[in-house]
């Protein structure tokens, strides 16, 4: 990957998680952190114009919206997901950094596989601070 912001391995464990909890119905996968954007995956089908400095200012957001979730009687905050016309939107932050991932419909039990799988390879990478 030319200018890749995370290594091979990481970008591999990504993809590796979304397709086994996702399947067919993965769309596209986006590493971010406060600074930096990257998609890791995109599937064929789709248009590779996407704006994902635009999406990605958007989903920034959840670096510091995570913290007025907290104390509260729903619990720990897990991920965000977006519904949209053509499909879905599934942001997982953890730390430092996190990932948005766009699906095809699928059942509320598989976005919390989804979830739980990118925690997992999330708190696995966390960069250094």
């Amino acid at each position: 990957m030319n200018d890749a912001i995370i290594d091979e391995t990481f970008a591999d464990e990504l993809r590796s998680a979304c397709r086994t909890t996702v399947g067919d119905e993965l769309r596209s996968i986006t590493y971010l952190t406060e600074d930096d954007v990257e998609q890791v995956y995109l599937r064929s089908d789709l248009d590779q114009t996407a704006d994902l400095v635009g999406f990605a200012e958007h989903e920034r957001r959840g670096f510091h919206s995570q913290s007025a979730y907290r104390n509260t009687q729903l619990g720990e905050y897990e991920a965000t997901i977006r519904m949209f016309e053509n499909g879905y939107l599934s942001r997982v932050i953890r730390g430092s950094h996190g990932v948005w991932v766009t699906t095809d419909n699928m059942s509320m039990e598989r976005f919390e596989e989804l979830t739980s799988a990118l925690s997992a390879v999330l708190e696995d990478h966390e960069p250094a601070t």
